[in-house]
Formats: C-alpha cells, sequence, structure tokens
C-alpha cells in the first residue's frame, strides 16, 4: 500500500517535471532527463532488499539531484555572460498576451510561458500589414530596483497608431500595467546596472480572420522581452553612415510618422545594400524634394553647429521618437538651441557633429556621413563633445545615477 502511494506521488511529480520541461523547451539538459529514468530504476529495485523503512530514501535521494540541476540550470542561464551582449533576440521566461472583445476593448490579460502563439492564416496582419510595435526599456539600479523610462509615451504612441490603421489599442493603463507585470516577471533577465537593459516589445496586431481588405474583427496585445546591450556593434562609438538616393523610407500622408510594422521591412533592401559596402546604416532623403534629411532606419537624426542642434519636424513623415523627444528637452535645459525644421543635406557639409536618437540606440554618434561618393567626417574621429554630454545625461537619467527632475522614470521596486 505504501509502495503505490508513494508511486503515485511520483508520478505526479515526474508529470510536473515533464510540464516545466515543455515550457523551458531544449533549455532542459539530457542529464535532467537520465536522471529521471534513474530514479525510476531506483525505485523500483525489490523492496525485499531494503526493505520499506528505506525505501523513501532510494526515491528522494536521486530525485535531490534532479531538482539541483534543474537549479544549476536556471542559475547558469539568468547568470549569463552580461559583457557580450548584443541587440538580439534571447528568450526569456514569459510574455504578456490579451485578446480584444468583440467590441474591440481588451481585458483579461496574462502572463503565458515566451512561445510561439496561434495565428489565423487569413488574419489581418498577415495579409495586409494591419499591425503596431513599441520600444522601450527597463533598467537595473545600482540598488537592486527597476526603472521604466516614460512607458506612458509609449503607450499614448501606440493610441495614436491604432487609430491611423483603423485599430483598437488598450488604455494607458492596461499598457502600463502590461509592461509592469511583464517586466517583473522576467526580472531575473535585467543586466545588471551599467551591463545593459531589458528591451521591452509591445505589439498590436489584427489577428481576426479577413480575405476583403477591411480592418480585422479581433485584435492580439502582446508584450515580450529581450536583455539587450548596443544596438550598433560599435557602442558608444561613431558609426558611418551612407545618404540613400533611390530608395525612400516614406511619403507625405502615409504612416511613416507612426510605428507600424511595414515601415521597417520597406528599409531592409537599402540598409542590406548599404552594410555589404561597409557602411553602418541609411540615411534617408525626403520623397519629394529628395534634399531633406529625413530618419536613419530605425533612428531620429540631429545636426549639431556651434550651439545649434537641429533635427528634421515631425510632419507625418518622420516618427515622433521618445529618446527625440527627451534629448530635445535635455538639450534645452542645457542652454543649447533646438530647432525643428527641414534640414537640408548640404547642412551636412558645415556640421560640427551629427547624431542619432532611439530606443535602442539612445544617442549614437555619427563618424561620417558620404553623400554623392563625397564621405564627410566629424568628431575628430571620436564622440563629439555635443553628443558625449548628451548621451551621459540621458543614459544617467534612464539608469537612476542622478535625480529624476524630469519626472520621467517609474520605479517598480
Amino acid at each position: 500500500m505504501a509502495r503505490s502511494v508513494m508511486l503515485s506521488k511520483l508520478c505526479s511529480s515526474y508529470g510536473a517535471f515533464l510540464a516545466a520541461s515543455s515550457s523551458l523547451g531544449s533549455r532542459i539538459s539530457f542529464s535532467s532527463s537520465y536522471k529521471v529514468l534513474f530514479l525510476y530504476t531506483w525505485y523500483l529495485w525489490p523492496t525485499e532488499l531494503c526493505g520499506e523503512s528505506s525505501q523513501f530514501f532510494f526515491v528522494a535521494f536521486p530525485f535531490l539531484f534532479l531538482v539541483k540541476d534543474m537549479q544549476s540550470m536556471l542559475q547558469q542561464e539568468s547568470s549569463g555572460d552580461w559583457d557580450s551582449l548584443g541587440f538580439g533576440l534571447v528568450e526569456t521566461d514569459f510574455m504578456y498576451f490579451m485578446r480584444s472583445s468583440s467590441d474591440g476593448t481588451f481585458s483579461k490579460g496574462e502572463l503565458l510561458p515566451f512561445g510561439p502563439i496561434q495565428l489565423n492564416p487569413s488574419s489581418a496582419v498577415l495579409n495586409y500589414g494591419q499591425g503596431l510595435f513599441e520600444g522601450l526599456k527597463a533598467y537595473r539600479k545600482e540598488d537592486g530596483s527597476i526603472l521604466l523610462f516614460r512607458p506612458e509615451e509609449n503607450a499614448l504612441r501606440m493610441i495614436a497608431g491604432a487609430e491611423r490603421i483603423c485599430m483598437p489599442a488598450p488604455t494607458v493603463e492596461q499598457f502600463l500595467d502590461a509592461v509592469k507585470q511583464t517586466v517583473l516577471a522576467n526580472k531575473r533577465w535585467i543586466p545588471p546596472a551599467g551591463k545593459g537593459s531589458l528591451y521591452i516589445r509591445p505589439l498590436l496586431v489584427g489577428s481576426g480572420p479577413v480575405l476583403s481588405l477591411v480592418p480585422a474583427s479581433e485584435y492580439i496585445f502582446l508584450i515580450y522581452v529581450a536583455p539587450v546591450g548596443n544596438y550598433f556593434k560599435e557602442g558608444l562609438a561613431p558609426i558611418n553612415l551612407i545618404v540613400e538616393e533611390g530608395y525612400h523610407r516614406a511619403t507625405p500622408g502615409g504612416t511613416g510618422g507612426i510605428k507600424t510594422i511595414g515601415n521597417y521591412a520597406s528599409v531592409l533592401k537599402a540598409q542590406k545594400i548599404a552594410k555589404e559596402k561597409g557602411y553602418s546604416d541609411v540615411l534617408y532623403l525626403d520623397s519629394v524634394h529628395k534634399k531633406y534629411l529625413e530618419e536613419v532606419s530605425s533612428c531620429n537624426v540631429f545636426v549639431v553647429k556651434g550651439n545649434a542642434i537641429s533635427t528634421p519636424a515631425t510632419k507625418g513623415t518622420i516618427l515622433p521618437g521618445i529618446t527625440r523627444k527627451s534629448i530635445i528637452d535635455v538639450a534645452t535645459s542645457k542652454g543649447y538651441q533646438v530647432e525643428e525644421r527641414l534640414v537640408s543635406v548640404e547642412e551636412l557639409l558645415e556640421a560640427d557633429e551629427v547624431f542619432c536618437t532611439g530606443t535602442a540606440v539612445v544617442v549614437s554618434p555619427v563618424g561620417s556621413i558620404t553623400y554623392l561618393g563625397k564621405r564627410m567626417e566629424y568628431g575628430n574621429n571620436g564622440v563629439g563633445v555635443v553628443s558625449q554630454e548628451l548621451y551621459s545625461s540621458l543614459t544617467s537619467l534612464q539608469m537612476g545615477l542622478v535625480p529624476d527632475n524630469m519626472g520621467w522614470t517609474m520605479q517598480l521596486q
């Protein structure tokens, strides 16, 4: 009787282990599975040879090795080699998932193990690109607490983008709650202070089936996260750009001013060509006059001349970046004259510095820009004074190294 009860309990434990193995995928080692088999072989050894009183020891002892192996695996995985982090996908533990109801409202979101999701082949996002994404970061302070940087701005930008392509969106409160839940559920993946950040990727997609060109009847709001280091391999070192003459990122009246997924697929061709030639990325011109600066593939651009900092105005073709907005405020507070206006490509000839901004790059100094075969260099092949000052000021605020007089950060714990 005691034997059958213990075997039943052991089977339940094994079932729990298999469930954990399924959620963790290939990260459960072969040795762990082998130890489970050993556990059962050990248990099934005839009780006549060891006696009922010793049976618990024979069951529990090998199981301790199994648990220890799983703990070691998880600890090793979460400790990571933080110094070698780049900007690539590292699969973490949980994602947030919320589906809209028939009236377009969102409710009852939940955390799920990170993994594939089901989509109808005729979903609006797969057929017509009805989807948006956002990007923001969480940082770990020296005291171990976690900071988010201006997450409400991402929520508002998603709402504005959703309206443009006929999608319902989570409220600001729902967005913030989902971000907090996802970050805290994956907090072991947040790099130590100064080693990187946790990149947060909210997605809003038309999941409902369509055939004709109409908005979806159902939507999914999803968030996943990944620990990241520098976006460009150069880190905080000058990048080299080429001005694109044949391809354009956006046109007036289009969707260049929102973070819709199609905006980014369209830059891949020019970016690929540029990287094959040894450049870091592409700088785009406007599609009408073909002479005014717009954006780098996924970054806003700033031009420095003396005490003046100029950046292209956001008038529908340029994404209103949150880092861009923050840099404008930081630069203004430091006494720089910041102008949002049309910036001609010819102004690059006389510029003292050029830098890019974005959630992924924060501030990235530009070492050179090539236009019509002419290479213009900046910052004496180093990081410019203004770029360095603004980068240090903003990242110090984001990481909680200085008091947040702007009221931009949100502490989670």
